[in-house]
């Protein structure tokens, strides 16, 4: 509980290093809502961050919703997590700044002239800087040439796993640049992972597509628009390629419903966002309905700043254990020209913690 119920809110514009496009459209910079819970010198933050035309959450008035949960933190000392069911990005970042400020009661670390303090949400391995969290490379969208350089640079880096977000242009270029991590690298050498974002249509004969696709990568997210869940079980059904939801999830924030959604479309994996899927509490219930349907499942990052990332590699670290073997989408913390500092990095192909220099 807290004993003086203070919680801030502070809106922030962050601005890409490079546009990042999707097939949705192209971002150049990031509006975020942090939020920071106080008790006597101890702080907790959170950040809450949602994606315009996407989160079942955003929209006008974000900012005024927001601050009537945070009144209700302020005089309860809790979060309803009930009520908060369809606000996933604020129940994220209520969520992380209680975690934050359970932590700083019990350090003298955390004090109000240093509220970026990045503290231990979980005792994991991970979160003590012991292990690192295997991380796939991502390539943004943009054209031919821009998506063959920036897949040459992950995999000079050392990424062992590469994620390439498709839809944007020519198919067949893109198949091309699938094409091309394969003929240098083994499926036991490098996984390839598709990102379409809904961008395949039902005229474009997507099953053929799939197979074109499987002769070189080993997954795919979201290949149609969610909400057709008849045909995305169709194609979960046909594929040769795993297909993985991910905006299929968004707004399936009933604990009973996730499970009739998974056990309708029978997917290879899901892909979680705390952001976007429930916040932490929310994935959890994912987790286990996945769990259930044999289901497998990664976490990864909204475009979140590297407190919203911080949050979630340590929820990432906390839910699967101290040994992750599968790649997790956690790369996104150097997008921003104007980041929030935390000890975060990524050494190879892994996102490492420094709570040492907390």
């Amino acid at each position: 509980m807290i004993k003086e119920r203070n919680v801030f809110i502070e809106e922030r514009v962050l601005h890409f290093k490079q546009p990042a496009g999707t097939s949705r459209g192209v971002y150049t910079e990031r509006k975020i809502w942090l939020v920071t819970a106080t008790d006597g010198d101890a702080v907790g933050i959170g950040e809450c961050a949602p994606l315009p035309d996407l989160s079942c959450d955003a929209g006008a008035g974000y900012g005024d919703v927001l601050r009537r949960f945070c009144d209700d933190v302020e005089r309860t000392g809790v979060i309803d997590y009930e009520a908060m069911r369809d606000y996933p990005s604020m129940l994220f970042g209520l969520e992380t700044a209680m975690l934050s400020l359970k932590a700083s009661l019990h350090s003298p670390l955390s004090t109000l002239h240093s509220p970026l303090s990045s503290l231990l949400l979980f005792n994991t391995a991970f979160a003590r800087g012991e292990v690192g969290i295997p991380i796939n490379g991502l390539v943004w969208m943009g054209s031919y040439e821009e998506m063959l350089q920036r897949m040459e640079q992950k995999l000079e880096q050392g990424f062992r796993c590469v994620k390439l977000k498709i839809g944007a242009i020519d198919f067949d270029k893109e198949l091309d640049l699938v094409k091309r991590i394969r003929d240098r690298f083994s499926r036991s050498e490098v996984e390839i992972r598709l990102d379409a974002n809904g961008g395949f249509c039902y005229d474009d004969d997507v099953l053929y597509k799939l197979e074109l696709l499987s002769q070189y990568a080993q997954s795919i997210e979201q290949p149609i628009k969610a909400g057709q869940w008849a045909y995305m079980a169709e194609l979960c059904r046909e594929s040769p390629i795993p297909i993985a939801l991910d905006e299929e999830l968004i707004g399936v924030n009933d604990r009973q419903m996730k499970s009739h959604l998974l056990s309708v479309v029978k997917p290879a994996y899901i892909v979680l966002k705390p952001s976007l899927h429930g916040g932490m509490a929310g994935c959890r219930e994912w987790i286990e309905a996945a769990r259930e349907h044999g289901v497998g499942s990664w976490i990864t990052s909204a475009l979140e700043s590297n407190v919203g990332l911080n949050a979630i590699a340590q929820f990432c670290s906390d839910v699967y254990g101290d040994h992750i073997t599968m790649p997790q989408g956690l790369g996104t913390g150097q997008l921003f020209t104007d980041n929030i500092p935390m000890p975060l990095e990524i050494r190879g192909d892994q996102l490492w913690r420094f709570a040492s220099e907390e």
